[in-house]
């Protein structure tokens, strides 16, 4: 079930919190990338030995095209310093880790969390894949600079459906590097995040009364498991994550995962993942937003009929065929702009904003529609 190697620690790269890049040389002579999150294995050093699996790389598969770091069995870490938390998380497996949760017993939050029941019509913008997340984010931003109005307080509730440590995210970093986002929670199995909690409504719950978000988006980190199946795929968690808010009195906001360049049919236009997610997992009505052509859009004809098809698409899922309302937002230069000005690199399946625009596109005008259903974004600035 995993395949192993031995290596040594060559030289450090580029490093990130949680994480840092390493070359490696295993016995064998082979040169490989590597990838070590310091808070589970340690802080390898050039010369070190380490243990890896690179089970991704055998098989072709993810990982950023990185071998993970399992130990460093010639020095290992310090134990970490008694505290309290007694969350487990990716539990049972070898790298298991412990954890503060925000809502548990020896948590400064506890008496908080204890009864909390109510997001207070917070906007939760909730999305297949991780790569949504800074377009989701530009999106809001633009909104409200438009408005004259502050930019909402972000946080990201990061599922356990793709990579299971934040760390792993350098979208994440950046993103709270650049001041885009307040903070990350990690729910379920995922860990590593500014506050752990054991479900995604406890997520929610933290990020509204902890966190004091204005906005929250929900997607599973890094990575995301597909089977060319209709139900087999890990972004099915977004129907949930729409009824988790609207269960606690969220405003579910449903960013449609869309593409113009992705050569699997069933996930051109609106991907079939949105479709089986909002349309048959999500049991609470949500808004799902569409972005529609500019004018500007008239002279790219592939580019107005790719919209008309999304739009259609959409309609499957919105009142009177469906149970959810129906959102139209331009997708005009000024959202154009927001996306460029990204401070991480945008980049979904491997395709970039100028190769999928509309991919970026629709999860940014879920962040515009997201943005005005801030409490007091439609009093006058």
């Amino acid at each position: 079930m995993i395949s192993w190697r031995a290596a040594t620690v060559v030289s450090r790269g580029a490093t990130w919190p949680g994480a840092v890049e390493l070359q490696v040389r295993t016995d064998d002579g082979a040169e490989l990338r590597a990838l070590a999150h310091p808070p589970l294995v340690g802080d390898p050093r050039p010369g070190d030995r380490v243990l890896l699996n690179v089970s991704a790389q055998v098989r072709g598969l993810g990982t950023g095209g990185y071998a993970l770091v399992v130990a460093l069995p010639d020095r290992l870490p310090p134990d970490p310093p008694s505290g309290p938390g007694h969350l487990v998380k990716a539990r049972y497996t070898p790298l298991q880790a412990m954890v503060l949760g925000v809502d548990e017993q020896e948590s400064a939050h506890h008496a908080l969390l204890a009864d909390a029941d109510d997001l207070g019509g917070m906007p939760v913008v909730v999305a297949d894949l991780h790569s949504a997340l800074p377009a989701v984010v530009a999106g809001a931003r633009s909104a409200a600079e438009a408005a004259g109005r502050p930019a909402p307080r972000v946080v990201y509730v990061m599922t356990d459906g793709g990579a299971l440590p934040a760390w792993f995210s350098r979208t994440v970093a950046g993103l709270r590097d650049a001041g885009w986002l307040e903070a990350c929670v990690t729910v379920g199995q995922a860990f590593g995040g500014d506050l752990e909690a054991v479900t995604v409504h406890t997520g929610l719950l933290a990020a509204r009364h902890v966190l004091a978000a204005d906005l929250v988006v929900v997607a599973q980190g890094p990575g995301n498991l597909g089977t060319g199946t209709r139900w087999g795929f890990s972004g099915v968690a977004a129907g949930e994550a729409v009824n988790a808010a609207a269960t606690l009195g969220g405003r579910a906001v449903a960013s449609l995962r869309v593409s113009g360049a992705d050569p699997r049919e069933r996930h051109r236009g609106v991907s079939h993942h949105s479709l089986t997610a909002y349309g048959r997992v999500a049991l609470a009505p949500a808004d799902v937003v569409v972005p529609v052509a500019a004018p500007e859009d008239g002279s790219d004809p592939a580019r107005a009929t790719l919209l008309a098809r999304v739009h259609e698409q959409a309609r499957a899922l919105v009142a009177p065929s469906g149970r959810h309302r129906l959102v139209e937002v331009p997708a005009g230069a000024l959202l154009r702009d927001a996306l460029v000005s990204s401070p991480v690199r945008l980049s979904t399946m491997g395709r970039g904003l100028d190769a999928d625009p509309e991919a970026f596109l629709a999860a940014a005008a879920a962040g515009v529609h997201a943005a005005s259903l801030v409490p007091g974004a439609d009093a006058a600035p």
